[in-house]
């Protein structure tokens, strides 16, 4: 048998740090971005052993989720806000997994209702990372993962009609362990969207933004990453690495 699905989370977040600082990508004193999730959180894990190991010093960490907030907070990484003077607006790099990513790059992100503050994030760095395992390898994206748009409550109506002249099926994301919607970091609803056929990835991101009402969508193409997937067999392929 090869590696589970959490084997390979772990293998893919200590491969992509241990390659990025080799690279120079990761640096001491640097800006770093920190994603949300099941594979970010070894990768947070093993930049903080990096840290602890002295192979890193000073090290800013902007956050995406109180999650990750948690995580460093218990790892002693010091954590900023975007509009920290010390930040001034821009990272170095950003590090996070995704829910699909395509053969060009293109991602969906915000199956854990955190990619507003994702996009801030890794839209606002020089270098975007995504670490994913091999499910998260798709050739098409829209047709099976939904696409998450999040929405101000009071347009989720208009918003709805809007996203289904677009060819979408748009569902309110429900809570688990509550009576009602889901209600983001943000104080937002989520629309979960998926379409019969594949779509034109980076022109849909563009015509969901335009809606008015929209916050955000789960659709990331325009600061294509540097890509690590895990496999099985337990190598890790690398797409779009100068």
């Amino acid at each position: 048998m090869g590696l589970s699905q959490a084997e390979q989370k772990i293998l893919v977040a200590n491969t992509a740090i241990d390659t990025l600082i080799q690279k120079g990508l990761i640096f001491s004193g640097m800006k770093i971005g920190l994603g949300t999730g099941s594979t970010a959180m070894p990768a947070v894990k093993r930049l903080a052993e990096h840290i602890q190991n002295g192979d890193l010093k000073d090290i800013k960490a902007v956050v995406t989720s109180f999650q990750t907030q948690n995580a460093c907070q218990d790892y002693g990484i010091p954590v900023y806000s975007m509009n920290d003077r010390i930040i001034a607006g821009q990272l170095d790099l950003a590090i996070d997994g995704a829910d699909e990513v395509d053969p060009e790059c293109n991602c969906i992100k915000g199956g854990g209702a955190a990619h507003v503050r994702e996009k801030i994030v890794e839209y606002n760095s020089k270098i975007f990372v995504v670490i994913a395992d091999s499910s998260k390898a798709v050739s098409t994206i829209g047709t099976k993962f939904p696409v998450p748009v999040e929405i101000i409550g009071e347009a989720r109506e208009p918003v709805t009609r809007a996203l289904k002249a677009l060819g979408a099926k748009p569902v309110l994301r429900e809570g688990v362990k509550k009576c009602g919607p889901v209600i983001t970091d943000n104080g937002n609803q989520i629309l979960d969207c998926t379409w019969e056929k594949p779509i034109n990835v980076p022109e849909m991101e563009v015509k969901i933004n335009s809606i008015v009402g929209v916050v955000e969508t789960g659709l990331f193409t325009q600061n294509k990453p540097i890509v690590f997937i895990s496999k099985e067999d337990g190598s890790v392929e690398i797409r779009n690495l100068k």
